[in-house]
């Protein structure tokens, strides 16, 4: 199983294809392709390359599923015998992706994945048949 060390939003991730990750956002459109040039460790079934920092010519390809908020995070403060007290919330922005691509130097394709696609309701058929059945 081969697998990859990025580093992104001051954070290391472990990846390997069709992994879905949840990462700091990013300024990109939803279904964009993404790459990350700084790969810190590559790994394929045969052998392992370690960067010094990085890894020259590997990137890792990904797909940008959804821009998501975090859960919210409540900040209070008090000031004990004055009185005062300030209540705040914050919501962290995250970016939803799926690694797609892992190349190692020359564009080489050490492992590549499927996309995984939303599946589509069927509530609404399930409604219509209920409807028919009441008939």
């Amino acid at each position: 199983m081969s697998f990859a060390i990025i580093e992104t939003g001051g954070k290391q991730y472990k990846v390997t294809t069709s992994k879905i990750l949840e990462i700091e956002k990013l300024n990109a459109k939803v279904g964009e392709t993404i790459k990350f040039d700084n790969v810190l460790l590559l790994n394929d079934d045969k052998n392992t390359e370690v960067g010094s920092p990085k890894v020259d010519g590997a990137t890792v390809e990904a797909k940008l599923l959804d821009n998501v908020k975090d859960r919210t995070v409540l900040i209070f403060h008090k000031r004990r015998r004055k009185h005062s007290r300030k209540k705040n919330g914050h919501r962290q922005r995250h970016s939803k992706i799926q690694i797609t691509k892992i190349l190692a130097k020359g564009g080489k394709i050490v492992d590549e994945a499927k996309i995984i696609e939303k599946k589509k309701s069927v509530t609404k058929e399930k409604k219509v048949i209920k409807k028919e059945a009441k008939k």
